[in-house]
C-alpha cells in the first residue's frame, strides 16, 4: 500500500486514509446497534471510495484495478440509503 499512496502523490495522507477506513469499518459495526453511526461510517467510506475512484481514474488505471474501489462506494451508498430508510 506504500508504494500505492507514494504513486498517487498522496504519500503524507496514507496514515489519515487507512485509520479513516478502520474506524468506518467499525462504524458499520457499532452501526448494527446504532443507525445513526450506521448512516455516518457508510457515507463517510462511500465519500473516501468516491475520491478513490476519482484517483483511479486520474491515474488512468484500468478497469479491473478501479472496480473494487466503484463497488465499495456503492455498497456504502446503498447501506446508506437503507439506513436512512430505517429512521
Amino acid at each position: 500500500m506504500k508504494t500505492e499512496f507514494e504513486r498517487f502523490n498522496l504519500k503524507k495522507f496514507g496514515l489519515i486514509i487507512i485509520m479513516l477506513e478502520i474506524l468506518g469499518a467499525l462504524g458499520l459495526l457499532l452501526g448494527l446497534l446504532f443507525t445513526p453511526v450506521l448512516l455516518l461510517s457508510s457515507a463517510g467510506l462511500a465519500l473516501l471510495m468516491l475520491l478513490g475512484l476519482i484517483t483511479r481514474i486520474k491515474l488512468n488505471d484500468s478497469l479491473l484495478v478501479t472496480l473494487p474501489a466503484a463497488f465499495f462506494m456503492l455498497l456504502n451508498t446503498v447501506i446508506f440509503y437503507l439506513g436512512i430508510r430505517v429512521l
